[in-house]
């Protein structure tokens, strides 16, 4: 069995590392840049020093693959087209300027995503962070360059933690974001919050602005006002790297995403695809779903393997879209469908603000969160948490209610760990089920 993989990093990485422990497949997996696995999610902690050495970023290489598990990585090899009749791909080695033909009886598609530019934004001194090349460009230019102001652009999950990572630094940052509503994974009413806790700890934010034009390092924006940056660091979402599946075949989204069923097969039985490029479906609701996020990834590389070596042995249930950020000392997340779905349902929504632990015991801080759920079955449609501390605890409990399908009532009856230090009686999970009684 010849199992090609499109794309390494976080899924093609893992998928093959998979079909190698269920098999003894012949695999090759192509990479059209220079690193073939590394921690994606840590590069802005290690531009902020969090993370170090280096080398902590890097999970595996060609060569380590290679002699640990027999399998073929080609870095700087990029499919230019796919042939899902014939079985083949076409392969430009980038270094030496070649192209060539392979052949397949299985493909596996995780191509990624890249960041979206734009043209307005032209110069030796603008970047992305999308990879460990990325990182390293932007890294070097700091340094190089003894860089002491950097505009970043876009008000996401990628650009506040650079924005976070790179204050720690010690470097001058301005945040331009073109609507008021930052981290739109997140409630509104919550993320209302950021700008005052970035200006808290010094950086500079301009809403409800664009940039016009840039003259060398001088950013001029619609408003009329123009500033003057080092750097520019860039991000503004992400496209799916799938134009070169044009015309192969497989079956695409209007937004170029690739359609997967429940065993991440595409329209064609032997060609699979997983991670930032896919539209799978929510678990808990009949909707479509486009989540770049990593547990996605890592969960659908070991089905496809099972379903390669196995005949179809594990069907995917669907996805929650559980995130989380860390932004200085607060931590935003959310789970379940975005705010944009809403409309889509009849729903109700319960709150709660309450300290994270018994009020009494020292460094008790505030959490809020939000639950709504369908007016007619009870059942969570999606949760936004807030707070200092015991978020991220309280949106796993949420997470891990909704696979087991609970209600908001059965809220009353999750059963906490409680100490003192640690929660209250009632925990806010707990008050959430009280609350909803009423509604």
């Amino acid at each position: 069995m010849k199992v090609i993989v499109i794309g390494a990093v976080a899924g093609g990485a893992t998928v093959a590392s998979q079909l190698r422990r269920l098999s003894d497949a012949e695999i090759t997996v192509y990479e059209k840049d220079r690193d073939m696995s590394f921690a994606n999610c840590g590069l802005p902690y290690y531009l902020g020093g969090e993370v170090a050495p280096r080398n902590k970023l890097i999970a595996a290489t060609e060569s380590s693959f290679k002699t640990n598990k027999s399998i073929t990585v080609k870095t700087y090899h990029k499919v230019v087209s796919v042939s899902a009749e014939n079985k083949e791909i076409v392969v430009k080695d980038i270094k030496n300027d070649r192209t060539f033909t392979d052949t397949f009886d299985y493909l596996i598609l995780s191509p990624g995503a890249t960041q979206i530019k734009l043209p307005v934004l032209q110069g030796n001194h603008v970047f992305t962070l999308r990879n460990l090349e990325d990182t390293d460009k932007i890294e070097r230019f700091i340094t190089s360059e003894n860089v002491k102001n950097i505009l970043i652009i876009g008000g996401g999950y990628i650009g506040l933690e650079v924005i976070e990572n790179l204050k720690n630094r010690g470097i001058n940052i301005t945040l331009l974001h073109r609507s008021s509503h930052l981290l739109k994974s997140v409630d509104e009413d919550m993320t209302k919050h950021i700008p005052e806790i970035l200006e808290a700890n010094g950086v500079e934010v301009l809403l409800n602005d664009e940039v016009d034009t840039l003259e060398g390092k001088t950013v001029h924006l619609k408003s009329g006002r123009e500033f003057n940056f080092d750097m520019i660091i860039t991000a503004l979402g992400i496209k799916p790297n799938t134009q070169f599946l044009q015309s192969s075949g497989i079956k695409l989204t209007d937004s170029g995403h690739t359609k997967v069923n429940e065993y991440f097969e595409t329209n064609i039985s032997y060609i699979y695809a997983l991670g930032d490029a896919i539209q799978t479906k929510y678990r808990h609701v009949d909707y479509p779903a486009q989540i770049a996020l990593a547990w996605g990834a890592h969960r659908a590389a070991n089905i496809i393997a099972h379903n390669i070596v196995k005949s179809q042995s594990v069907q995917f249930k669907g996805l929650l879209g559980t995130n989380i950020i860390r932004l200085f000392d607060f931590t935003f997340a959310s789970v379940g469908i975005t705010p944009n779905m809403l409309d889509n349902f009849e729903y109700e929504i319960v709150q709660q603000t309450q300290k994270h632990h018994a009020g009494y015991m020292p460094g008790a801080e505030q959490i809020s969160i939000n639950v709504y759920f369908d007016k007619k079955s009870r059942k969570i449609l999606r949760a936004s948490a807030f707070g200092r501390v015991g978020v991220d605890k309280r949106i796993d409990i949420i997470a891990t209610a909704m696979i087991g399908n609970l209600t908001i009532d059965e809220f009353k009856d999750i059963e906490i760990a409680y100490s003192p230090v640690y929660s209250s009686p009632k925990d806010i999970i707990n008050m959430l089920g009280y609350k909803a009684e009423q509604k």
